[in-house]
């Protein structure tokens, strides 16, 4: 699974056409900053001009009470700490249906209760040291969403030592929730981008749809050279990019990537570079993208032919080295012309 902080630059966000109305600019108003271990950046048309960082990031704050893994008086916190007192708010109980769904599209590819197995790796909130290859059967009994069960509004365990992290789900939940929040404001048009999990409406400052592009798999971070593999043109939709090509780290000679493979409990080791997924809500693109990555090309291109309102554009190296792009049929209509 991902890793709590991603690095947003999976995605670029791209402005093209320049040549516009400067008043038209200046309505739109443009937040930035530091939330959920990683940066976000909000573009939005509010009719009177308000600017919203303040209630933006005040939501964003009650959201990281809810599903962040790394402040330990959170309910999915509390939950992993085996508090039988945690009664669930709506942000965890949306997050689960829409958690047990995926799982259940993708045979479990995406699970939320691969905590365990992402901590050993030296890749989730438990901050452990990358010493050892993790003694994975030790572990894997206890991993299993069929393992946890929401009643009553209280998560319940098969076995204490089950531990959940939404990190690959949470950021595009956050995302749809600030569109919510600009919608209650009288925001038709906007763009809301957290750690790369996007949620957009409406049209860009240039009148256009908002424009979007996926990077060339690259492991320079910070390359100010990056190139990008598409551009798309979007709106009213969400859309989240998954990779392995700049989360990881070498142990004996060995890469060992960041997604965690649940049925067997070790990193991914296929060709699928990065899994770019569109749908109706940045959460559901989030997930996907996280399993389309454990589940690779074909199995997940078989996900979108089943499943009607989710895309995907898949960046895969062949047996030369060489990048290669798959998509399913709908993503084609997202190319910006």
């Amino acid at each position: 699974m991902k890793n709590k902080v991603i690095f947003s630059v999976l995605l670029t966000l791209v402005l093209l056409s320049c040549q516009h109305n400067h008043q038209q600019e200046q309505e739109y108003i443009k937040n930035s900053g530091r939330i959920h271990g990683t940066f976000y950046h909000v573009t939005y048309l509010q009719p009177e001009g308000k600017n919203l960082q303040t209630e933006i990031e005040a939501k964003m704050r009650e959201f990281e009470l809810s599903l962040s893994t790394f402040n330990s008086n959170s309910i999915i916190s509390r939950i992993n700490n085996n508090d039988d007192s945690v009664i669930v708010d709506e942000y965890f109980e949306t997050m689960y249906h829409e958690a047990v769904l995926v799982s259940q599209n993708t045979s479990g590819a995406f699970d939320i209760t691969v905590a365990p197995l992402v901590n050993a790796w030296g890749f989730g909130f438990g901050n452990q040291e990358r010493k050892k290859i993790p003694d994975v059967n030790s572990i894997l009994p206890y991993i299993g969403y069929h393992k946890i069960r929401l009643e009553n509004k209280k998560l319940l365990k098969s076995d204490k030592r089950i531990l959940l992290d939404a990190s690959a789900i949470a950021k595009g939940q956050s995302s749809d929730i600030i569109g919510k929040l600009l919608e209650a404001h009288g925001c038709e048009n906007y763009m809301v981008e957290i750690g790369g999990e996007i949620a957009c409406k409406g049209l860009n400052p240039n009148g256009k749809k908002w424009q979007i592009g996926i990077d060339r798999p690259t492991e320079e971070i910070f390359d100010e050279q990056r190139k990008l593999q598409t551009i798309l043109a979007i709106s009213n939709c969400g859309l989240a990019t998954s990779g392995n090509y700049r989360q990881y780290y070498y142990k004996d000679g060995k890469k060992f990537a960041h997604t965690i493979n649940p049925h067997t409990g070790y990193p991914v080791d296929h060709n699928l570079l990065s899994a770019t997924v569109i749908a109706a809500s940045s959460m559901r693109a989030d997930a996907f993208a996280t399993a389309f990555m454990v589940l690779g090309v074909d199995s997940s291109l078989a996900v979108c032919r089943r499943i009607p309102d989710i895309e995907c554009y898949l960046i895969y190296a062949d047996k030369a080295g060489n990048y290669q792009v798959s998509y399913s049929e709908g993503f084609e209509k997202y190319f910006n012309e």
